[in-house]
């Protein structure tokens, strides 16, 4: 049947040559396929193999919940071991900062960032299966909980001696408060996602597109940058939290900009210009540098040791850090009766946490040549949010400015990551007191310098304008909406628009019709390519989608609008040809017969039969015409000119193939239209025919009564040029021997 050839020169083509008959679905199903004798299993079974335990299921269960036994036993002490610990040192002298700097956007006290920087980061080195992302504290997710602890504890509710603004808030109570409420959100986050992980939700990141999230979090930067504004001017305004928050805090920036501390601000901007400095420099000779400068910890360590020195907080009135208890809290159960209110914060904490991670594991995954497991990175999230937050943790995620240093500076395992958490411990435990001078200013310039980085995506919006239209509305509405309506209101509106575009998507393909390159079997664009050629009576149409009740209609329309056919538009011409043709029938009868009989006639369309019945009434005589498939049976000859006017074609195209090959599913609302395009265009002598269905297409079409009276499976072929050639021999045309 087939026979390859290929001369022994290397430069020579590769020809292939196939001869064989012209397949149908009919014959293929009955002739050339059979299917495998499979016995289907109960639902008990099935459910008894999967509840069967044994060794190695057991072994498989244990070593994907726990992925450290899978290489810790066999880790290279000798190659890997001095790689971690420079790429822990580095990444915890980062995390350390960060995590003062970041519990501020969580609008909880500094130290409970040191206790997300080591609590959450120590477990994943347990259960996660990325060895490089770094995981703790982030800017996008302490923003979104920092947002919910406003909301639900905001300063109203503890002003002393009344609710007047303008009086003293009870900050301790408030902190307080606030860190009750972060803690049970950062419980009921955990939960969540480690439920998703078990229900094998991993996928749930596809619907977060690269554009949605890169939008997204452009969008977090710039209000991270706005809420950090009266850090570095010293001004004491409140958080403002909701739609247009962005706003209202500029505005109230504005207004309180007279009471500016100088002292703070050229602190801040000292502290900004020096980070940025070293940022540059770290990028520029990042291949030199055996390790990143830690300009970060350089400026925590400077700015705590002047402000302690000219003791900046009463002197200046600089806002400072404040008490940093030394040592490890005790475990304490959340405050469960707030979660009902945070239920869809958390969710939306839960997606974008994971999403954020799993986008940079995946990255790091494929650089360095292992896989890792979404539902696993699920389920591990999960544990270390919910069990750390009984040690008073707020929500973590992947962070991309660590995660590029732990990778950056030689770090191979998770190892980097356990040892950077003990270098959070060691500060926790022993001199965490020695930061309580550190001027909230620099925290503030460290967060807005880390997020340069975020900022930088804007260079998205020219490259995506020149690669897809659809992909920078998504990351335009993304940024917008959630810059003016708040992270969560504006996560709803970017998804919800996100999918309206894959609906779009699918309401719009692009539909052509295909022409054959000479001597081949190959279809292409007519409109796009000048060497494709139509085939003379056939059209063949492909649409970029699959046919459902969303866009069945639109299919339909595109269908006639491209072959340039409409039945009923060609019945509604033969109509009134034919009634012109009567009358003037009528005319020369008058001649010869005294008594004229009247008639009057009507076209009746029945198109779930395929067929028009023409009802010719008089006084005494009744005369039915049967139109199916572009022939008259005639029952009765009135004249043999009108016969002749009738039996003409309406359209000089005899076939229309519809490529199946982008087609992915179809419904039963699609199948129904499908199957009356047959019959409709059947009524104009016009075939239908189907070619490129996969057998899963099929398998969909038998399933939902496709194949019936006048439908049948040998209209239905495996590729266009079989179709092709069947049509063009069915109708005598001559086929090229060469292209057979």
């Amino acid at each position: 049947m087939e026979r390859l050839t290929a001369n022994e020169e290397p430069s020579a083509t590769l020809m292939y040559r196939v001869e064989r008959p012209v397949f149908n679905e009919a014959y293929i199903d009955s002739e050339l396929l059979h299917r495998k004798k499979r016995t289907p299993k109960s639902f008990q079974r099935r459910v008894a193999e999967h509840l069967r335990c044994s060794s190695e299921k057991a072994k498989s269960v244990l070593f994907g919940f726990l992925p450290i036994l899978t290489w810790l036993p066999s880790y290279p002490l000798k190659e890997y071991l001095f790689g971690d610990i420079v790429s822990g040192i580095s990444t915890g002298v980062m995390q350390l900062p960060q995590g003062l700097a970041y519990a501020m956007l969580a609008a909880v006290p500094p130290v409970f960032g040191l206790y997300s920087s080591f609590y959450p980061v120590l477990l994943y080195t347990f259960f996660g299966t990325s060895k490089h992302i770094s995981i703790g504290t982030f800017a996008v997710i302490s923003l979104m909980i920092g947002g919910v602890a406003v909301r639900e504890a905001p300063d109203s509710m503890f002003a002393v001696n009344g609710t007047n603004a303008s009086l003293v808030v009870d900050i301790v109570a408030r902190d307080a408060r606030r860190v009750e409420v972060v803690v049970a959100l950062t419980t009921l986050v955990g939960i969540i996602q480690f439920v998703l992980g078990l229900l094998r939700f991993g996928f749930l990141a596809i619907y977060l597109t690269e554009p949605l999230v890169r939008g997204f979090t452009t969008a977090a930067a710039v209000h991270v940058s706005v809420s950090q504004i009266k850090y570095l001017l010293g001004v004491h305004i409140p958080r403002f939290n909701g739609p247009l928050s962005v706003v209202y805090s500029l505005d109230a920036v504005l207004r309180n900009i007279a009471s500016t501390n100088l002292i703070t601000l050229i602190i801040g901007l000292v502290c900004t210009v020096f980070l940025y400095f070293i940022k540059d420099l770290n990028e520029r000779f990042k291949k030199k540098l055996p390790i990143p400068i830690p300009g970060e910890i350089i400026v925590v360590i400077v700015s705590t040791g002047i402000s302690y020195g000219l003791v900046m907080s009463e002197n200046y009135g600089v806002e400072v850090v404040g008490k940093i208890p030394t040592g490890l809290l005790p475990p304490k159960v959340p405050d469960f009766s707030v979660i009902p209110n945070l239920l869809p914060d958390a969710f939306a904490i839960a997606v974008v946490g994971f999403s954020i991670a799993i986008s940079l594991a995946k990255i790091f995954a494929l650089k360095h040549g292992y896989s890792v497991d979404g539902n696993q990175e699920l389920i591990a999230l999960g544990l270390c949010n919910f069990m750390s937050s009984f040690f008073h943790t707020f929500a973590v995620t992947a962070s991309m400015s660590r995660s590029l240093v732990q990778e950056s500076t030689g770090g191979h395992t998770e190892i980097a990551g356990f040892l950077a958490s003990l270098l959070v411990l060691l500060v926790v435990v022993a001199i965490g007191f020695v930061f309580q001078p550190l001027p909230t200013t620099v925290l503030a310039a460290i967060i807005m310098v880390n997020l340069l980085g975020m900022f930088k995506q804007m260079k998205d919006i020219p490259a995506l304008w020149r690669t897809s239209k659809i992909e920078l509305a998504i990351w335009l509405v993304s940024f917008f909406a959630s810059v003016l309506l708040g992270l969560d209101y504006g996560l709803v509106v970017a998804m919800s628009f996100a999918i309206i575009t894959v609906i779009y998507r699918t309401q719009c393909p692009k539909n052509a019709l295909l022409g054959q390159i000479p001597d081949t079997e190959l279809y292409f664009d007519v409109d796009e390519y000048e060497e494709a050629e139509e085939c003379s009576g056939i059209k063949i149409f492909q649409s970029n989608s699959s046919i459902y009740f969303a866009n069945s209609d639109l299919y339909v329309s595109a269908l006639k609008a491209k072959t340039g056919i409409d039945p009923a538009q060609l019945l509604a011409g033969r109509k009134s040809q034919l009634k012109y043709a009567k009358r003037d029938s009528g005319e020369r009868k008058t001649v010869n017969y005294i008594s004229p009989v009247k008639k009057n006639a009507v076209v009746l369309l029945d198109v779930e039969m395929g067929v028009t019945h023409e009802v010719v009434a008089g006084p005494k005589k009744s005369v039915d015409h049967v139109y199916t498939n572009g022939q008259l049976a005639e029952n009765h000859t009135e004249s043999e000119s009108e016969d002749d006017f009738f039996l003409q074609r309406l359209t000089p195209i005899h076939t229309i193939i519809l490529d199946f090959t982008p087609v992915n599913f179809i419904d039963s609302v699609g199948a129904k239209t499908i199957k009356s395009v047959i019959k409709e265009f059947a009524i104009v002598d016009v075939k239908v025919v189907l070619a490129g269905c996969s057998r899963t297409l099929l398998s969909d079409l038998r399933t939902l009564k496709f194949f019936c009276e006048p439908v049948t499976p040998d209209l239905i072929f495996p590729t266009i040029h079989d179709a092709v050639l069947h049509c063009k021999r069915s109708r005598g045309v001559p086929v090229r021997p060469d292209v057979q």
